[in-house]
């Protein structure tokens, strides 16, 4: 029994330990380009530089449509597409926030930096399109842990508050960006809501 244990709790650890490896991998991952223009606690006023996204719609409720979003651009990424060559993973993984979405659920990936939209090829799937964004000026809030409905509404809504004490408007729909692979433990994951500014 004693060995039986053992033998359970260095699994545990183990599998723990690999988790953690995965997960830590992704927090290596190429993150968009922007200047902080501003800093308060949580929050944080943003100037991005224009990018490149994959992006798809699904039109089904907020965790199917992360996931199937997720599963489509991956596809893309990992060569489903027209010569079948792979392209770097990114991070965030941006979708809309559920406050906003009444049916459909945009999911994007920023493509590496190295690229431009002449460079990139076509994906197989006519869901996923190749398009340039330039986010501008974006006020965001992080939070820890796994971003569920539930906690993108509360974190959406706590930004929403926050831009109205600063006499800030939003310019288009709240976004919710994933930062880490599923495999990254809850207490280290990082999350954020953000919006364009006026």
């Amino acid at each position: 029994m004693h060995k039986m244990t053992i033998i359970i709790i260095l699994s545990i650890v183990l599998l723990l330990g690999i988790n953690m490896t995965r997960g830590y991998a992704n927090t290596t991952l190429e993150t968009p380009e922007y200047e902080l223009i501003r800093k308060d606690g949580q929050f944080e006023i943003r100037q991005y530089k224009p990018m490149i996204v994959a992006g798809t719609i699904v039109q089904t409720g907020y965790k199917k449509a992360t996931y199937t979003g997720f599963r489509r651009i991956a596809n893309y990424i990992f060569g489903g597409n027209e010569k079948t060559l792979e392209i770097a993973m990114t991070a965030p993984v941006i979708s809309n926030s559920p406050v906003d979405v009444e049916s459909a659920y945009e999911v994007i990936f920023i493509m590496p930096s190295a690229y431009t939209l002449d460079d990139l090829l076509e994906p197989n799937n006519s869901n996923v399109e190749l398009s340039q964004r330039d986010l501008g000026r974006v006020a965001s809030i992080v939070f820890g842990g796994w971003a569920t409905e539930t906690r993108a509404e509360y974190f959406h809504n706590r930004l929403m508050e926050w831009l109205g004490d600063q006499q800030l408007n939003p310019d288009g729909k709240y976004m919710v960006a994933q930062y880490n692979s599923p495999w990254m433990l809850p207490p280290f994951r990082k999350n954020e809501i953000l919006v364009r500014i006026k």
